[in-house]
């Protein structure tokens, strides 16, 4: 039920788009699936083969490549190749807001996907070290999230900081994570029956 809205909640939004400037353009994949009643979002711990951000807390995706049309094929593509869900499995919700990326100069355009469950991942050696799969009643838990700040070209801007189990996320994941929950918040706020009157 609440995918279903979730799905209806970002087709009536408007995703914020970035355009021009100097930064690659990227896509990433959040994949989310249902078991026993609760809801996991899947996670993968980068590698220290991958040329970027390396041992960090990621979702599926990366840089766009010339045979891509679009930035949705672009994570779908990723996230087959980094964790073996193909594309016709993938039932795509939507899409958030872009987001930029401060070191490595991504501008990375993230779409949510339902994907089925159970799910045999197939990971990528050169790209996935493990699969993090965190309900996200735990990534709500307002316990596990650090808030702070950091100056980026003279500015201050909001940091984020998601402790999970032993792992850590932050940076531009932990960005598009916190406007994920706070979409799917609201969602599930709307969704909840109103008792008798």
């Amino acid at each position: 039920m609440v995918l279903r809205e979730l799905k209806l909640a970002l087709s009536t939004r408007q995703p914020q788009r970035i355009y021009g400037g100097s930064r690659v353009p990227a896509a990433v994949l959040i994949p989310i699936y249902e078991k026993d009643e609760e809801h996991y979002v899947v996670f993968t711990e980068r590698t220290h083969r991958v040329s970027t951000h390396k041992g960090q807390i990621s979702f599926p995706g990366g840089s766009r490549d010339p045979g891509d049309a679009s930035l949705l094929d672009t994570a779908l593509r990723e996230c087959q190749e980094e964790i073996g869900v193909p594309p016709e499995e993938v039932e795509v919700l939507g899409q958030l807001d872009d987001c930029p990326t401060y070191v490595s100069n991504y501008l990375i355009t993230p779409f949510v996907g339902a994907i089925r469950w159970p799910h045999a991942f197939t990971i990528s050696e050169i790209e996935t070290a493990s699969i993090i799969e965190a309900a996200v009643s735990e990534l709500l838990d307002r316990r596990c999230l650090a808030e702070g700040s950091e100056i980026v070209d003279g500015k201050t801007l909001p940091a984020y900081f998601y402790a999970h189990r032993e792992k850590l996320i932050w940076g531009a994941t932990a960005r598009i994570i916190k406007q994920f929950l706070e979409i799917w918040q609201a969602v599930a706020a709307s969704s909840v029956p109103s008792g008798p009157k």
